[in-house]
């Protein structure tokens, strides 16, 4: 087992590891327990009664965080010649098709956003085994896969994030950095939690939202009630 930092222990004896906290309590103490020398983002845990193996009861989407995840997303478009413009102009990072899917093939991966368009799929489909475990792989279901680049481009990066249940049944988000206010974490979280209520499958039964662990950087999981969320 791994010895606890003295910086954890201080961490750990702030709050209690057995209680719930209301969303308010838990970004305060999310930012009282972070000792991290740079601006640690801050992220959310869901543990959902679901079994992703089954189609009906995957859960997936995107949301746009009201006050974005305080983060410079890498964006980059596959796309035919005639939507070049429209991607740049909209501010994406990477704009082209075939000398990026073969930069790909060769094993790059740095941006944090792929966006394309139907046409090219068949191009962008072969990039699946490289672009899918690291959750880049476009899809219609979260909006990465349009004819509306431009929109596509200034979503991203205006804060829009896509989630999607891992094989645990839990979905992992970024809703900001420590550095933001109180009220604008508070009110990321409430937008990612209440959008992914909306995605309830109606298959899942039982239980649906069976935790909620509030994290930054390095930092202990803070459970958080649900009602003080949904009841906001």
């Amino acid at each position: 087992m791994a010895k606890l930092t003295k910086k954890h222990k201080e961490a750990l004896a702030k709050f209690d590891k057995n209680q719930q906290y209301s969303l308010a309590e838990a970004v305060k103490l999310v930012k009282d327990i972070t000792y991290t020398k740079f601006d640690a983002s801050v992220d959310l845990s869901i543990r959902l009664g679901v079994d992703p193996r089954k189609a009906n009861q995957m859960v997936r989407g995107s949301v746009t965080l009201p006050h974005g995840t305080g983060k410079d997303l890498r964006v980059l478009v596959l796309c035919t010649p005639d939507k070049e413009e429209e991607a740049k102009a909209a501010g994406a990072d990477y704009v082209g098709l075939d000398e990026y899917v073969d930069k790909i093939k060769g094993g790059w991966t740095d941006v944090d956003v792929v966006i394309t368009m139907p046409s090219v799929m068949p191009k962008v489909g072969a990039l699946g085994r490289i672009l899918g475990p690291r959750g880049l792989m476009p899809n219609p279901k979260t909006g990465t896969v349009t004819m509306e680049i431009g929109q596509a481009v200034s979503a991203a990066k205006a804060g829009k994030i896509d989630f999607k249940v891992d094989k645990f049944g839990i979905i992992h988000s970024p809703v900001g950095k420590v550095s933001f206010e109180a009220d604008k974490l508070e009110d990321n979280i409430s937008e990612l939690v209440h959008m992914i209520m909306k995605l309830k499958p109606a298959a899942a039964k039982g239980t649906y939202v069976k935790s909620i662990y509030l994290t930054s950087t390095m930092s202990p999981g803070i459970a958080l009630d649900l009602k003080s969320i949904t009841a906001a």
